[in-house]
């Protein structure tokens, strides 16, 4: 990862980084027809959420708004920015926190569930029409495995 990424924690309450937030999630969702939460729903949860960023020259490249319970409410890394470990090292920084982690992610969503398995994320069932525009989802879960938080340190090794 290059020297000039920066991580930083934005703490449940604060607006900081939220309009950069929504606005990478739509540039997703542009590309990729995916993370098509409605504004108000997005700021209010992303403000309820305790949220890791990567900032790359004062740009948000990469975001995970996380629950107190560690379920992650929204993971995006910026397209031109994939591949660079910066997913990995956000999910990190979840299990550093957390003893397990959860999530949902699109059926449809090929890259998510891709990453996910990756990091050896477990698919615990289909949810049909789960999402407001009546996509189905899968109910992922990391842990709680005795050393979840050093298998994830492996995976950033590599």
């Amino acid at each position: 990862m290059s020297v000039n990424i920066d991580s930083r924690i934005v703490a449940p309450g604060s607006d900081e980084m939220v309009d950069e937030a929504w606005q990478l999630k739509e540039e997703i969702n542009r590309q990729e027809d995916v993370l098509k939460q409605r504004y108000d729903f997005f700021t209010d949860a992303y403000r309820r959420s305790k949220v890791y960023c990567y900032v790359q020259d004062e740009a948000l490249i990469g975001f995970a708004a996380v629950r107190r319970d560690g379920y992650i409410l929204f993971l995006a890394v910026s397209p031109a920015h994939r591949g660079e470990g910066i997913g990995k090292r956000l999910i990190a920084h979840v299990a550093d926190d957390h003893e397990t982690i959860t999530c949902h992610a699109r059926t449809s969503n090929e890259n998510a569930l891709q990453f996910y398995e990756h990091l050896g994320f477990e698919i615990k069932r289909r949810i049909d029409n789960y999402y407001e525009d009546g996509g189905d989802a899968y109910y992922l879960k990391l842990g709680s495995d005795v050393g979840l938080a050093d298998r994830i340190s492996d995976l950033i090794r590599r």
